[in-house]
């Protein structure tokens, strides 16, 4: 189980390559292809249930390989729910492009437009300079 992918390269002939490796594996495609089908993500157990192999050593073989290459996120849920695995926006075009279709967009939720800044007159504008009178000196003390 040392074997495997391990680091997405640069290079696109490279990336081809490791296309090629990724989808001669059954279990990195059935891994992948279950993740892109499921809305929320998928606990280990679940992953396990859709590799559809009895050895949960292959599933962490997989989901590492998955996370290393950048595919998918680990989702950790606080609230005592299981945590999740979800693809990444690289996971899915690497889905697509092993099975030749493209997989409907995650929708994203719409960022709201900034609110109205509260309406301020307008600042008053210096007059134009006017012209310098002559300083004007005090009158002389008389003591």
């Amino acid at each position: 189980m040392t074997k495997g992918l391990w680091v997405w390269p640069s290079d696109p002939r490279a990336q081809r390559r490791v296309l090629a490796k990724f989808a001669a594996s059954p279990h990195l495609v059935a891994a992948l292809t279950a993740l892109g089908k499921s809305k929320d993500g998928m606990s280990n157990a679940e992953l396990d249930d859709a590799i559809n192999d009895v050895s949960e050593w292959t599933t962490l073989w997989v989901i590492r390989q998955l996370t290393s290459l950048g595919f998918t996120d680990y989702k950790v849920d606080f609230f005592g729910n299981p945590a999740k695995y979800q693809l990444t926006e690289s996971g899915r075009a690497v889905l697509s492009t092993i099975m030749g279709q493209s997989l409907p967009q995650r929708p994203v939720a719409p960022v709201p437009p900034p609110a109205p800044a509260a309406q301020q007159p307008p600042s008053p504008r210096p007059a134009a300079p006017a012209q310098r009178a002559a300083p004007q000196t005090a009158p002389p003390k008389v003591a």
